[in-house]
């Protein structure tokens, strides 16, 4: 039979925080002057899950789809704000791509997984919904944030031969869908590659949660199966959707490119001249 469950206390969290001392320690020996941005992060994680805990008692406990349909909105508008957040140039309209992307792609995805294979019941049970879509928006802002950053960029460095083959008759899909492949596969690689050595090299965060909760590990490895494609699945869609997005922007139904849409994170479009560089 399984261990029984082993619950974590005050003390416990305190003890543990004494392994960042191997951090602080190298970060002062070496003089990377992290000790700070390290202090910082920590006191952060531990305050936003503490108090992530506490709202997801409270909204297990109501057992309500309205607080579950609540949480998932405000977890997808975040993630779709942190995907445009990590890319180094912006265009009119990215931020609504992001979070149209992010949600379509996360929303469709859980909810096909949670009433046709989980077959979940009722829908909004929190301790399936908000687990399996945090999992999924966390890893579709990160493909849809390398998508885009990997257009945007291929845009600006490219700008010469798409402009040729535009101006020699190549429409605008003709003149960008390699850049097109290229962003989604971008998007698509770290998703591939924690595929290709998961169970041999690394073994999954919820997998282990649910071993250590007492799960049997075979029924944690179906479950983690079932979340490795959700994830591929929606990763693909959200950076499909926002590189399609970005290239209805940055090329006008006339078959020109519009690098001037692009500007610089930081710089903000009122000070963007003669497109990006």
């Amino acid at each position: 039979m399984p261990a029984a469950y082993l619950t974590i206390g005050p003390w416990q969290l305190a003890l543990a925080s004494v392994l960042l001392l191997v951090n602080l320690a190298l970060s002062a020996w070496l003089r990377l002057g992290l000790g700070r941005s390290l202090l910082v992060a920590a006191a952060r994680m531990v305050a936003q899950l503490l108090l992530v805990g506490l709202v997801l008692e409270f909204v297990f406990a109501l057992n309500r789809p309205l607080p579950v349909l609540g949480i998932a909105l405000v977890m997808a508008t975040l993630a779709g704000l942190a995907a445009v957040n990590r890319t180094r140039r912006r265009f009119p309209g990215v931020l609504l791509d992001s979070l149209l992307t992010v949600m379509a792609a996360a929303f469709v995805v859980t909810g096909a997984s949670l009433l046709g294979i989980l077959r979940v019941r009722p829908w909004f049970e929190a301790q399936y919904a908000i687990p399996l879509l945090g999992m999924v928006l966390g890893n579709t802002l990160n493909g849809i944030s390398l998508a885009l950053d990997r257009f945007t960029e291929g845009v600006v460095a490219g700008r010469a031969t798409i402009e040729t083959d535009l101006a020699l008759g190549a429409s605008r899909w003709e003149a960008a869908h390699g850049l097109i492949g290229d962003s989604l596969r971008t998007g698509m690689i770290p998703t591939i590659n924690a595929m290709m050595v998961m169970g041999v090299v690394s073994l999954p965060g919820m997998m282990t949660g649910q071993i250590l909760a007492g799960a049997a590990p075979t029924d944690a490895v179906r479950y983690q199966i079932v979340i490795m494609f959700m994830i591929a699945s929606a990763t693909a869609l959200g950076a499909l959707g926002v590189t399609l997005l970005a290239f209805r922007t940055l090329f006008d139904g006339r078959d020109r490119l519009r690098a001037d849409r692009l500007w610089r994170a930081g710089d903000g479009p009122g000070r963007r001249r003669g497109g990006a560089r």
